[in-house]
């Protein structure tokens, strides 16, 4: 009879270590999916292209805020018939953006990770999905802003 109930103990006991394993797994592959930047319900529709110059270290995935306020996503970045760089927005269905709205490539934080930052304008006509911004602005290029003041160009040197 005793090995009866010790049986059914280590029963119980690994049926605990089983759940509790699981639960572990489950928050492990949720950490990943958010640092990752990923999700799991797009709440995308609203589809919009930006054409720049230099997208310095944009890359896809790349967040798209409004006021600090993530909208969106980097969706793919492909190069245009002008080799320049043609950037494609996921962004919240029902946002409403004016034709006017302009597209900068910004840089956050100290590690430098790159987004795209909208700029509302005022005009009343809105951009409809698969449309484009009329008004960008590249990335600011670190490594030109300092060859400009090391070698003193612009700024009325030789």
């Amino acid at each position: 009879m005793s090995g009866e109930g010790n049986l059914k103990a280590t029963s119980n006991r690994d049926l605990a270590v089983g759940i509790f394993v699981l639960i572990g797994l489950t928050f492990v592959g949720y950490l990943s999916l958010q640092i990752g930047g990923l999700s799991l319900s797009e709440k995308g529709g609203l589809v919009l292209f930006a054409t720049f110059d230099d997208i310095g270290g944009l890359s896809a995935r790349s967040p798209v805020r409004i006021g600090g306020v993530k909208v969106g996503r980097v969706e793919s970045i492909d190069l245009d018939e002008d080799l320049r760089a043609r950037v494609r927005l996921n962004l919240m269905r029902d946002l409403e953006l004016s034709i006017d709205t302009a597209a900068a490539i910004r840089t956050s934080g100290l590690l430098g990770d790159q987004f795209v930052a909208l700029e509302p304008g005022a005009e009343d006509e809105l951009l409809a999905s698969g449309e484009d911004f009329s008004f960008t602005e590249s990335a600011t290029n670190i490594d030109k802003l300092i060859g400009t003041l090391v070698h003193g160009e612009g700024l009325g040197g030789d």
